[in-house]
């Protein structure tokens, strides 16, 4: 017995020291943090717009979250967002309008103006929520949607997430969704490709790639 009670001693102290030098795990992200490396760049799709079954959704370009002060990168895509306007309304392709907070239409920049009886939905970064959005994209028929937005990590993301769980296709141009910083473009686009159940869902484009 005796001798079995130092086996087991001496195996505990064995341990001990393994456990004593081995090389700490990380304890989460924030330990690993300055080492994280941006993953390669998500391809882009070119994508062939069907007017009958596709809507543009264009989320919150008002001067409250779209200005050079707090969002420049959402001014500068807006002639970006005047061209794409332009060919949706051409193509007929219905465009249909959110805002949050305190934002009213007379607050949208004039590249990204509401024309005629463009619909309107007011809600927080996730749209669909505690309005008619879903209604109305169903009563007309639409199938894809594409997403822009003056920020890419609120409602663009959000919003093309949620649409994507609702069974719907999900057009994002990249040079269409703002944030405050590169990064929070980045990790949105990245996120929307990689996400559960998202990635069979969501394409990502550009202007330039949409006919």
């Amino acid at each position: 017995m005796r001798m079995f009670s130092q086996a087991i001693l001496t195996a505990l102290i064995g341990l001990s020291a393994c456990l004593a030098t081995a090389p700490a795990a990380a304890q989460g992200v924030y330990d690993d943090w300055s080492a994280v490396k941006a993953p390669a760049a998500p391809a882009l799709s070119r994508v062939n717009i069907d007017p009958a079954t596709t809507a543009v959704l264009v989320l919150d370009i008002a001067r409250q979250t779209c200005n050079p002060e707090t969002r420049p990168r959402c001014v500068a895509m807006l002639p970006r967002v005047a061209r794409l306007l332009a060919m949706a309304r051409e193509k007929k392709v219905p465009v249909i309008y959110t805002l949050g907070g305190n934002s009213t239409p007379a607050d949208i920049w004039p590249e990204a103006a509401m024309q005629g009886g463009e619909p309107l939905f007011k809600s927080g970064p996730d749209k669909f929520v505690n309005t008619d959005l879903e209604k109305m994209l169903r009563d007309k028929g639409i199938k894809t949607v594409v997403c822009i937005g003056a920020a890419a990590h609120g409602a663009v993301l959000h919003t093309a997430a949620s649409a994507a769980f609702r069974g719907f296709d999900v057009v994002v141009p990249v040079d269409l969704m703002a944030s405050d910083t590169a990064y929070a473009e980045q990790y949105t686009a990245w996120h929307l490709i990689n996400a559960p159940r998202l990635g069979e869902r969501v394409k990502l484009t550009q202007l330039s790639w949409i006919e």
